[in-house]
């Protein structure tokens, strides 16, 4: 049985369905119904139920956007850097392997290497460094309090977009912002970043740090190309001229923007594919949400 955590936010129900669609045993841990933040009871309860695997989804992203952790640090700071050292526990105590969704955030700017930032890169956009946000500092500590774990994955989700209009799809983001950056970044489909990462284990790939975004990189500006072609949007995308004005401008917290290398996960044999062509996929099967009953 497989014991997620976090089902209810945008990745964890993405795995629950992924789950549902294959016939894989599950159980969704709600922190209502069980206190996980707890690891002594959360190791009772892993070896209770004789778990093979844990995969921790939990964390805080904040409302509408990353900018809203800057209000609520604590929350942010608990979810995201506690929580996985609370796990760690939890799991070497019961002794179970698992899964942590960690965030390419950790990351912003130039990596030096041909193909992005690699696993074995030390954060560079984190508490140790100036101007970074508070949700990537966050997620950078919560990779620190598994340094030399046991039996743990970490996976490094960036961006995540898929066919589904959400307000947490990056496809859904740029088509209703005023103004928009050209930046380039890496991502990665929601699909299949909870394939991949569960195939890791399910493969039994050697345990580590894991960068799950598809191959390549793209820009702000190709993916609007491909919405105005694909979804024929009559709309006059804008743009800021620069990053700088961008930054200057629009935000008050620190954004990153980056490319990862994702060769180890394709070395292990994991399949994820090329950014544009997942993008365009998903642009062909594009599904509006569906709005809410009044």
């Amino acid at each position: 049985m497989i014991i997620l955590l976090g089902g209810s936010g945008y990745l964890g129900k993405a795995y629950i369905k992924y789950f549902e669609e294959r016939g894989i045993g599950y159980k969704n841990l709600s922190r209502r119904e069980f206190d996980y933040y707890n690891p002594d009871k959360l190791a009772s309860f892993l070896k209770d139920v004789n778990a093979n695997f844990l995969i921790n989804a939990a964390g805080y992203t904040g409302r509408p956007n990353v900018d809203a952790c800057e209000n609520n640090r604590a929350q942010c700071l608990l979810a995201n850097a506690v929580l996985p050292g609370l796990v760690r526990l939890a799991c070497e105590q019961a002794g179970k392997p698992w899964g942590h969704v960690s965030s390419g955030c950790v990351f912003s700017g130039s990596s030096g290497h041909e193909h992005g930032f690699r696993e074995e890169d030390p954060p560079n956009f984190d508490f140790r460094h100036n101007n970074c946000s508070f949700y990537s500092g966050s997620k950078a500590l919560g990779e620190e309090c598994l340094e030399g774990g046991q039996s743990v994955y970490i996976w490094r989700l960036r961006m995540p977009f898929n066919h589904e209009d959400s307000s947490r799809n990056y496809l859904s983001k740029v088509q209703r912002y005023e103004r928009l950056v050209d930046v380039r970044n890496s991502m990665s489909h929601l699909n299949e970043f909870v394939e991949a990462s569960y195939k890791c284990w399910e493969n039994r790939v050697p345990f580590g740090t894991y960068n799950v975004t598809n191959t390549g990189s793209v820009t702000t500006r190709e993916v609007i190309d491909m919405i105005k072609r694909i979804l024929k949007v009559d709309k006059e995308f804008k743009f800021f001229e620069s990053e700088d004005e961008f930054l200057k401008i629009a935000v008050k917290v620190p954004r990153s923007n980056l490319e990862m290398d994702n060769s180890k996960l394709l070395s292990a044999g994991i399949h994820i594919s090329e950014i544009h062509d997942a993008m365009e996929q998903s642009l062909r099967n594009w599904k509006l949400e569906e709005p809410v009953a009044g």
